[in-house]
């Protein structure tokens, strides 16, 4: 900035500037002073609005001790995160002092340094603007327009062109990050600052394609990079980080401590990520450097799979009833849990393994399927969201709720003694689809802690301590019943 200002100084000598010159003469000057560094830019973002830069560059220091300035860095950086080092010879070099900067240069920056000095304003009079006048005064204030004291008069919102004398000092383009350095040795010096930016962020998109059976999909998994943090990232070495971090709270400041289309689906021959396990994440690095730019949402895929065996399940959970904990009323309320719906979920379940093309840790996100009509187009058929899945886990996507197949959940028998209960349901499912289905039944036994179903219709597997399932066969175009009689006592 030290060239900046001097190559300034020199333009507006002995002469009046109007303010859009001096603005355009600043930024001109930012662009030549931040093409003389060279720059090499690690990111790491993770999905936490969080991102950690690494930005080496190659200055000129002099021995003794002088400022180096950083111009382009992140607008939503930390200061507090920053760390400085020479890579060229650490030992000869240290930090005296760091300093975060963000007075930004403005039309209303600018004025407000010049209160209760002179400016100029130029304005154009005669019948055709064929002359030009120039007022001199005081600004007085810049509150609802500007007010100047010129002479004996004052001039409220006068109209014309204003042109300052020269720069204010103080007053930067960009976020600026400043050292104070003393150094042994003179001449190049490679060095790498670190810091931590919010504003920031990325999560995975999935798109499935589901065959005509539903017995099959292909999987293309997408990296979606949103970057808000007022900076852009050129030629970037990129790394993602999935899994969920800690971070302590943030100390409340007071005013005085400032402020700081859908994707074509295609394989690839070679993955664009490499990941690998790191700490207790995971880690995907982009084999190739790329820019990210500010205010920018970058895609970038990361994971592709195709013919992943895929089964479509048919889930009925009849109740609706939220478990409050076992309760002594609940254990004799007559109405407790027997409120139901008559919505079949539909849902596609997968194992993410290698024998079925996967077998890769698969971030957080949203996860979007498609089905082929008969035209061979694509149809949105529904979306989900999953969280961060090791491999070898299952997945299941709920997909909606099925059109043709309806559930019917009744309490036909309630008694109870002075310990114990009772209770008799009849789960009706009817399939008025051209195929037999099978559909899983869910039920919720959560009237009291001690049970046991004392009659059934059929064979239930027992889930945890409150839930069973049954699995029921429901031909096509008909209908089937499961009853059950399920015991609770109490001492």
């Amino acid at each position: 900035m030290n060239k900046c200002s001097k190559i300034l100084r020199k333009v507006i000598a002995n002469r009046k500037v109007e303010m859009k010159k001096i603005l355009l003469v600043f930024i001109l000057c930012y662009i030549c002073l931040n093409l003389s560094f060279s720059q090499e830019i690690g990111l790491t973002i993770y999905n936490q609005n969080l991102g950690l830069v690494k930005d080496k560059r190659t200055i000129k220091i002099n021995k003794g001790i002088q400022k180096v300035e950083f111009i382009d860095v992140a607008a939503k950086i930390d200061p507090t995160s920053v760390h400085f080092k020479s890579l060229t010879d650490p030992e000869k070099c240290s930090v005296l002092e760091q300093n975060f900067e963000y007075d930004l240069i403005s039309r209303d920056k600018l004025l407000q340094k010049y209160i209760g000095k002179e400016i100029e304003i130029e304005r154009r009079i005669g019948k055709d603007g064929e002359k030009k006048e120039i007022i001199k005064g005081t600004l007085l204030s810049t509150a609802g327009g500007l007010t100047i004291k010129s002479d004996d008069k004052i001039l409220v919102n006068p109209s014309g062109e204003v042109a300052l004398s020269k720069i204010p000092e103080g007053l930067i383009l960009k976020p600026t990050l400043s050292w104070l350095l003393q150094s042994e040795i003179s001449g190049e010096n490679k060095i790498e600052v670190d810091y931590l930016t919010e504003g920031i962020n990325w999560n995975a998109d999935y798109v499935v394609v589901s065959d005509n059976d539903d017995k099959n999909i292909d999987l293309n998994g997408w990296v979606t990079i949103d970057n808000k943090s007022g900076a852009t990232y050129k030629d970037a070495k990129l790394k993602l980080i999935a899994g969920d971090i800690h971070r302590s709270a943030p100390e409340m400041l007071s005013e005085a401590d400032g402020m700081y289309e859908t994707k074509a689906m295609r394989s690839v021959a070679v993955p664009q990520f490499k990941e690998k396990s790191f700490f207790e994440y995971h880690m995907y690095t982009l084999q190739r450097k790329s820019t990210v730019k500010n205010n920018e949402t970058k895609q970038i895929e990361f994971a592709s799979a195709a013919s992943v065996p895929v089964k479509k399940l048919y889930i009925y959970d009849g109740s609706v009833q939220k478990f409050y904990g076992y309760q002594p009323w609940s254990r004799t309320d007559k109405n407790y849990g027997i409120q139901s719906n008559k919505k079949v979920y539909v849902m596609l379940d997968f194992k993410n393994s290698k024998e079925n093309n996967l077998g890769i840790p698969l971030p957080k996100g949203k996860i979007r399927v498609y089905k082929e009509d008969t035209d061979k187009s694509l149809e949105f058929i529904g979306e989900d969201s999953i969280e961060h899945t090791a491999k070898d886990e299952n997945i299941r996507i709920y997909l909606g709720d099925a059109f043709d197949i309806i559930g019917e959940r009744v309490q036909t028998v309630f008694k109870c003694g002075d310990k114990w209960c009772d209770e008799t349901f009849k789960i009706t499912l009817r399939n008025h689809k051209e195929e037999n289905i099978e559909v899983t039944v869910v039920e919720k036994l959560y009237r009291w802690s001690n049970w046991k179903i004392s009659q059934k219709s059929q064979d239930y597997a027992k889930k945890d301590s409150r839930t069973i399932e049954y699995k029921l066969k429901v031909p096509k175009n008909s209908e089937n019943i499961i009853t059950y009689v399920v015991h609770y006592w109490w001492d």
